[in-house]
Parts: structure tokens; sequence; C-alpha cells
């Protein structure tokens, strides 16, 4: 079995090395254990319930930010819009807490 190890490092760039290696990953049939076992039909069911009485769910929201907030949000890589949802969240539990 191959193993692919990445440390993030945000400044860094994958080698094309590196992305062989993910394109071959992705590949690679699933490997279950102990720890990370295969569904059975009765876990998929409940993971299904769960998922419908708590959907995900999220608002469109336009928020300006400057030139360098949003450069440093993209240095983060990924989903950088992501990063901002969840940062606006923290922000309003914070401020609700303190109320």
């Amino acid at each position: 079995m191959a193993t692919v190890r990445y440390e993030l490092n945000e400044s860094r760039e994958l080698t094309e090395a590196e992305r062989r290696q993910l394109e071959h990953a992705k590949k690679l049939p699933a490997v279950y254990d102990e720890d990370s076992p295969e569904l059975d039909e009765n876990m998929e069911a409940a993971f299904i319930a769960a998922r419908r009485a708590k959907p995900y769910k999220g608002q469109p929201l336009t928020v300006y930010v400057s030139p360098d907030t949003a450069k440093e949000a993209e240095r983060l890589g990924g989903d950088y819009q992501a990063i901002f949802g969840k940062l606006l969240d923290k922000a309003v539990k914070v401020y609700r807490e303190t109320l």
C-alpha cells in the first residue's frame, strides 16, 4: 500500500512528484479497519437520518474586505471563502456571548 504524506505549509506549492502521488492516491481503493470501518446499512441510514435532522445550510452573503485581507486569505489556500464564513460564524458567536 502506498502512503502519501503532505505537511501543510501555506506558502509552498506542490511539486510535480507530489501532484503525481495525489493523482495516484485518488485511484486507490478505500482501506477500512477497526478505527474506520466500512458502513453497514444501519450505520448509513443513521448518518442519513442525522443529516436530514440537522442539514448543513448556508446563506449567501456579500462581504467587502480590504485587498490585503483578501490576499492573506488566498495565501491560506483551499477554499478561502469558506474560511471567511467560519470566521464570521465565530465572530457572531463571540459577539452574542458578550451581550
